[in-house]
């Protein structure tokens, strides 16, 4: 078939990987081409995989990147809210440690007037997964059909749920071979893979989170910008209204990183409570929706304090068959590590907690992988903060005691402590906003 029916095998795949070998640009035939064939089977994954890695060597242009998505997003269908009653928004982040904002954030929006469709994921690696956090909660389900997800987004107002198989097919397809070809850091399929996803997704406005630091997949502020500015391009040429900011991930987020750790840290979120800086993150990105979905008058915070936000969230969980006043899991074992001096605790690296809740079970190095509900690490200082030696800096929480060795080696190094009096104050959680033009 391909793209309304004018494409046919009129491209040779060989040609096509030896212009972009060669720097040339792609046509927007060729890229329609190529993805429809891909999807297909007419092109080899040997040959995508040459194709990806000239693509990571050699870039595209804004053109041929927004030619990519549009492709990617014809493999497959799209879904359409135009029908409901409240302009929609959506939030994606590119994944750190402890980033749990998806929970508060999708039922705070809602209780302010937008409808917020969040297709989320599951964890792979250090970073953890909002499915995995939200299955945590006893009885809660993430597959949803279209139709329960629109009637949810119209009765409450949000929904966090598993992506469907229909939605950008190529991607999937594309991703599983970047990721075993080592061409995963090319910005343009990227930000072509989250792009697509979340334009088929239907919401009419998006804000992205880009994670930078080392508990980010994007390691350097530069490279986190270019990420972004492309993502927001994307967007914007797409006709949704998209804003990006870049946020610090080079310590954890909150408190606490591992499933329910992290679901019970969002509920006191809700309640009015939480770690400061997952509430200054919740409440940034919330203000950033509202106003790209047109709601400029109602102040988030105010419905964190009111109760709204977590009537919200009551309402969401409950709607997918998850029980809010159920008991969430505790892991069997915990063991507590200490500070070795006096001081104050000047740096605390991210990656390294993150591999650690890995370690214990909070996450899964194989997507059929299982995770514990209850592992994972709790934070008692936080960078800037004034210890003891021998207070606790955090507890390991696991089932399965063996794994603590493993995870205290993944600590090893992963803090700092400076004389008392030394300046350690960290720097900002949000390190610059990226807005179309």
């Amino acid at each position: 078939m391909g793209f309304d029916g004018w494409v046919s095998e009129s491209f040779d795949t060989v040609d096509i990987i030896r212009a972009k070998r060669d720097r040339q640009q792609l046509s927007s035939e060729q890229i329609a081409w190529t993805i429809d064939a891909y999807a297909r089977g007419v092109i080899a994954d040997e040959q995508m995989s040459a194709l990806a890695m000239a693509i990571l060597l050699n870039g595209m242009d804004r053109r041929e990147i927004s030619d990519w998505t549009a492709a990617m997003i014809a493999s497959g269908e799209r879904m359409d809210f135009s029908g409901l009653s409240r302009p929609t928004a959506d939030k994606h982040s590119t994944g750190g440690v402890g980033d749990k904002i998806t929970l508060p954030l999708a039922p705070l929006v809602a209780a302010c007037g937008v409808a917020v469709p969040q297709l989320s994921g599951r964890g792979l690696g250090h970073t953890g997964g909002t499915l995995d956090k939200l299955e945590s909660v006893p009885g809660w389900r993430a597959d949803l059909s279209s139709a329960e997800m629109v009637r949810q987004l119209e009765e409450v107002g949000a929904v966090i749920c598993a992506a469907g198989s229909g939605l950008a097919p190529a991607d999937k397809r594309l991703y599983a071979l970047r990721d075993v070809t080592g061409t995963v850091e090319a910005i343009p399929l990227i930000a072509s893979s989250i792009m697509s996803k979340k334009i088929a997704e239907g919401t009419g406005a998006l804000v992205l989170d880009v994670k930078v630091g080392s508990g980010a997949f994007m390691k350097d502020a530069e490279q986190a910008g270019e990420l972004a500015r492309t993502m927001v391009a994307l967007g914007t040429d797409a006709g949704v209204r998209t804003v990006a900011l870049l946020t610090d991930m080079s310590t954890p987020l909150g408190l606490t990183a591992g499933n329910a750790l992290e679901v019970r840290e969002s509920v006191e979120v809700l309640a009015g409570g939480g770690p400061d800086d997952v509430v200054e993150l919740t409440l940034a990105l919330a203000r950033e929706m509202l106003a790209a979905a047109g709601v400029e008058d109602v102040d988030p915070a105010d419905a964190l304090a009111d109760g709204r936000a977590m009537d919200a969230w009551r309402a969401m969980i409950s709607a997918q068959g998850g029980d809010p006043d159920a008991t969430l899991p505790v892991a069997r074992e915990s063991q507590v590590v200490t500070a070795g001096a006096d001081g104050v605790l000047s740096r605390l690296d991210a990656l390294q907690v993150g591999v650690a809740a890995w370690r214990l079970g909070a996450g899964r190095a194989r997507k059929e992988d299982p995770v514990q509900a209850g592992a994972g690490v709790v934070l008692h200082a936080k960078p800037g903060d004034t210890v003891s030696a021998g207070q606790p800096l955090m507890t390991l929480h696991t089932d399965t005691p063996e794994r603590f060795a493993r995870a205290l080696e993944a600590l090893d190094g992963g803090w700092d402590i400076a004389p008392s009096g030394a300046s350690s104050a960290p720097g900002p959680l949000v390190i610059e906003r990226v807005a179309a033009g």
